[in-house]
């Protein structure tokens, strides 16, 4: 960006927290470099342009980076309107909890996070990751997209300061193991892996499981060394992660509709012009297709290449029905007040 040609102003107070506190290197990454940025205003010393930071947790070849920031990232650029998005995957800017809490102190821009992991900072968003809560993407769309969804976001964005911009679909979660898992009695005595978070321990209980906390970076190594029995994951993680070098089969119980909401903070959205906000949720969103179309080709094509070789057994005759109506059962008694009110609607709206 070219240097203003206004007299020096006095660093905002943003810019000197970044200066005092972070290193180089992500000075250089979250954009915190520029003296002369103006958080309340157009960015880039009045003349329109702004550089947002985009993070997320995934590696450079997992389709939410490939078809989903980056995909953002070369929408902006080709509109050519003063945006620019610079794309930061595979956790450089810190873990998932780490990641939203600079989103929310506006040092991060935007970011992609599971509901489950924003749950710690407004509980009722929790609910979308809940076991069998939605039937698959298709309703998980058309419930963000409703009014009853409409709430949810605008009670987020009172709460922690930042805008969710639209959903993307993670993948269909599904269990591994060195043995079948067909039927929630299938779960018993298995030790199984699940994010150590207050969503997923709850869902392991729903469907039967006996969950072991496992940093995700540790899971491999668990499993190689018998710590863990198993795990859970959608079907290219399984694969991007080699989950299927330790375990023997794979079976498809798709517990859990994974979504990742596509998040920055509010005032840096309102910096940006009418312009500039209108063309960056329209790439969001139209990201939405592309990126489930890359998640759901990679998923059919490891499920091909596991069959054809025959190094992972594929288990297809789960019985969702006995999972799902355990893990209703199970959420119908436990949860309260607003999280059981937005439960039932999203069961609801599968109806």
């Amino acid at each position: 960006m070219p240097p203003s040609k206004t007299v020096p102003r006095t660093p905002s107070r943003r810019a000197l927290r970044c200066l005092a506190l972070a290193p180089a290197a992500v000075l250089a990454a979250t954009g915190c470099t520029a003296i002369g940025d103006d958080p309340d205003g157009g960015g880039g010393g009045g003349d329109g342009a702004v550089t947002l930071s985009f993070a997320n947790s995934y590696t450079d070849q997992h389709p939410h980076t490939r078809c989903g920031i980056q995909s953002v990232a070369d929408t902006m650029a080709e509109a050519d309107n003063g945006v620019t998005v610079e794309t930061f995957p595979n956790s450089q800017l810190g873990g998932d909890t780490a990641r939203f809490n600079s989103v929310m102190a506006g040092d991060v821009d935007m970011d992609v996070q599971g509901s489950s992991a924003l749950a710690a900072t407004y509980a009722p968003i929790g609910v979308l990751d809940m076991a069998y809560a939605f039937e698959g993407p298709d309703q998980l769309f058309e419930f963000f997209d409703s009014s009853a969804a409409d709430e949810l976001k605008n009670g987020f964005a009172e709460e922690t300061g930042t805008r969710i911009l639209d959903v993307w679909f993670f993948g269909m979660r599904h269990f591994s193991a060195n043995e079948p898992i067909r039927e929630p009695g299938d779960l018993a005595g298995l030790r199984m892996r699940y994010p150590d978070s207050p969503i997923y321990l709850e869902n392991a209980k729903a469907v039967g499981a006996e969950a072991t906390a496992v940093a995700f970076e540790e899971v491999y190594l668990a499993l190689q060394q018998g710590i863990i029995d198993g795990q859970e994951n959608p079907v290219p993680t399984i694969a991007e992660q080699s989950f299927d070098e330790v375990q023997s089969h794979v079976s498809l119980s798709g517990h859990q509709t994974g979504s990742q909401l596509i998040v920055i903070n509010e005032d840096k959205w309102n910096a940006l012009s009418g312009e500039q906000q209108e063309s960056l949720q329209q790439a969001v969103r139209d990201t939405r297709a592309e990126n489930r179309s890359c998640l759901e080709d990679e998923e059919r094509q490891i499920l091909d290449e596991w069959r054809d070789s025959g190094e992972v057994t594929v288990v297809e005759d789960v019985d969702r029905e006995a999972f799902a109506q355990r893990a209703e059962n199970h959420f119908r008694d436990t949860l309260s007040g607003e999280q059981l009110d937005l439960y039932e609607r999203v069961r609801e709206s599968a109806e």
